[in-house]
């Protein structure tokens, strides 16, 4: 497509690339050429202005076939080994003049291509056949039969004939993973430009971070540090990309793939087992803006630059990897652009890449200020801090989500993500492990009484949810170390009892723990949340009551009111125990009158049997008058349970 080549790319993290081609051409039509995958993106958003006052009369493609479906219609198929017999064979039926031997030349009608057996004898026990042309000449009824081999051309006089050959040398240089497009223009002179989006690879950033060329980067942990940043790219296109314009965007605008180049059918969804990875490096949150800020005191750097200091001379003498040298050696020609949800870096210099390579572009090049940090949050690595730097972005630019590399002091001493941030946000570089401080967890939970209050006949109890977490730091250093601790936030509870944050993510509250040279040191951290729950005045206990009133919980005239109410209700507890002892005699004495009943009917009223009889009679009156005195019983309980409850709800009241 050199006649008209890209000249501007716009690459973003989602797998889309917006291209532009322009060049000044003449013509009445153009063809640019594309992967059959890139089609739907290129339908949806190709646009073609001519800017040179011609106009775009349309845009055709091939449609969506196989090559064999493309061909179904065509007279003339041609094999790769033998396509002039194949072509021959293919013109059966159409004029055509053959071109022999010494330029004779025979037109007329091609009826055919026949096998004959050819006058030599078998050669090793196989026929020998040779291919004939049959011809009906022109203005005769002769027939003419030529061998192929004297054949030394043919002229195809019939325009059907010609079409269905081009078309099919057309469809066979097509490649099966292509498709052309052509625009179609009004005659003369263009200036043309054709833009679209396709699929590309999502362009990455990685960056640099130098640090410690400064007295206070060395001797303490502040300073200035260099961050630098490059844009990578791959150019996937069939073509060499030479002097173009470069746009790389941070964000990530709405995309899809919307299928307008095959036929619709509707398909199930595919649903895909989850994947697991491998543990990812460690990242820290920025802090909350207006929280505190701090130098958290002197620090080790991690053993790998204690390591480089301690070096040979003949080591130390070499040129190191600085924030000057690299400053002057890869001088940062990008511009950022604010496009509201989106960030744009625009790569100033034209940029050639060779079809199939990738390159890198400086698109960051600031001084920020650092602080280090030894961060530990056990979560995200358990036993030991990180050794962190802790920087502000004053870029002036959103910066991308990619690897960074720590170089402090010309030495490598770790790596990290940065994450995704914009202009003023808070840049956190774990890089490195400290190995020298350990940290043990320990955990638990509890509750305390807060406050009592009687709401009529239930007691209101207030509590105190309390979770404590200690922190158990031991420094194996010779000198002290001063460590951040990243302890979870929770809603709804409250500090209490522990030192105050210096510091505060969003999820996370940040402690300053100073642990001395071989020494261990504790934090303790206390949260609680007040709940309420009720229970009944009466499932409460004398003992129960006692201990509240030694807390101070109640005072002692409730503590009394309370307990004349749990006198009342075991009155009331009683008497009901009563009633269902009053109840079971009652039913005790149905059964025994049952059976005197039995026994007595089968009794006649004379001698003996009337006098067992008399005694029976007498055991059931006798019977009566007990049934009788349960029922006065009965009656005077629940008149006492019913005077009871009254004079309850009367003290609850008074207590309300």
């Amino acid at each position: 497509m050199r006649d008209l080549p890209i000249t501007h790319m716009t690459l973003y993290k989602h797998g889309v690339g917006f291209f532009e081609r322009r060049a000044k051409l003449d013509g009445e039509q153009i063809e640019i050429s594309f992967r059959v995958e890139e089609m739907n993106d290129v339908l949806k958003s190709l646009t073609a202005i001519d800017w040179g006052g011609g106009q775009v009369l349309g845009i055709d493609y091939a449609t969506p076939q196989s090559r064999e479906e493309r061909l179904a219609g065509c007279s003339i198929h041609l094999a790769g080994h033998r396509s002039f017999r194949d072509l021959v064979a293919g013109l059966r039926g159409r004029r055509v003049r053959l071109l022999l031997e010494q330029q004779e030349r025979a037109a007329g009608i091609l009826l055919g291509l026949d096998e004959e057996l050819a006058p030599q004898p078998r050669i090793n026990s196989r026929s020998v056949t040779t291919p004939l042309v049959s011809l009906l000449l022109d203005e005769t009824d002769q027939v003419q039969k030529v061998a192929l081999d004297l054949v030394q051309g043919v002229e195809i006089l019939d325009e059907r004939g010609a079409n269905d050959l081009r078309f099919f040398l057309r469809t066979a240089l097509t490649q099966e993973e292509y498709r052309q497009v052509t625009i179609r223009l009004t005659p003369g002179e263009h200036d043309l430009s054709v833009s679209y989006i396709a699929p590309a690879p999502a362009w990455r950033v990685s960056y640099r971070l130098v640090v410690g060329e400064t007295a206070a980067d060395t001797e303490g942990n502040e300073g200035s540090a260099l961050l630098l940043g490059w844009g990578i790219f791959d150019n996937r296109l069939e073509e060499d990309l030479e002097g173009i314009s470069l746009s790389l965007v941070a964000g990530m605008p709405i995309s899809f793939v919307y299928d307008l180049y095959t036929p619709f059918m509707p398909e199930r969804p595919v649903v895909q087992e989850q994947g697991r990875v491998a543990a990812a490096p460690v990242e820290f949150d920025e802090a909350v803006k207006g929280g505190v800020l701090r130098s958290m005191g002197t620090m080790d750097e991690p053993s790998m630059a204690m390591e480089a200091a301690m070096a040979p001379a003949a080591y130390r003498t070499r040129s190191a990897i600085g924030r000057e040298a690299l400053e002057q050696a890869v001088p940062v020609s990008a511009t950022g652009k604010d496009l509201g949800e989106l960030f744009q870096y625009a790569i100033a210099t034209p940029v050639t890449v060779g079809r199939g390579q990738s390159a890198m572009v400086p698109i960051v090049s600031s001084d920020l200020r650092y602080r280090k940090d030894l961060l530990y949050n056990g979560a995200k690595l358990a036993e030991h801090p990180v050794a962190t730097l802790r920087l502000e972005n004053d870029t002036g630019l959103t910066l991308e989500r990619g690897p960074v590399t720590v170089i402090d002091g010309g030495e490598y001493v770790g790596e990290a993500l940065l994450a995704f941030t914009a202009p003023g946000g808070e840049l956190v570089v774990p890089h490195a492990v400290e190995l020298a401080i350990t940290v043990r967890e320990e955990a638990g939970s509890s509750r305390q009484v807060h406050g009592l209050q009687v709401r009529g006949s239930y007691l209101q109890v207030e509590e105190w949810e309390v979770r404590f977490r200690d922190y158990q730091l031991n420094n194996g250093a010779a000198e002290s170390m001063t460590v951040l601790v990243e302890h979870p936030r929770t809603a709804g509870y409250d500090l209490f009892d522990t030192p105050e944050p210096v510091d505060q993510t969003s999820d996370d509250l940040r402690f300053e723990v100073v642990v001395p040279a071989d020494k261990e040191s504790k934090l303790r951290v206390q949260e609680r949340r007040l709940v309420s729950r009720r229970e009944q005045l009466r499932k409460q206990s004398y003992r129960g009551l006692q201990r509240y009133l030694r807390q101070g919980l109640i005072d002692k005239e409730t503590h009394a009111q309370v307990a004349e109410l749990l006198g009342l209700w075991e009155r009331i507890s009683d008497n009901e125990r009563s009633l269902k002892e009053a109840g079971a005699e009652r039913q005790k004495i149905f059964g025994i009158q049952q059976q005197i009943q039995d026994n007595m009917g089968a009794l006649s009223a004379t001698g003996k049997e009337g006098a067992l009889r008399a005694r029976y009679v007498e055991q059931l009156e006798a019977s009566e008058d007990e049934l009788r005195a349960l029922d006065a019983r009965e009656s005077d309980l629940r008149e006492e349970i019913g005077r009871l409850k009254g004079e309850i709800r009367d003290r609850i009241q008074a207590l309300a």
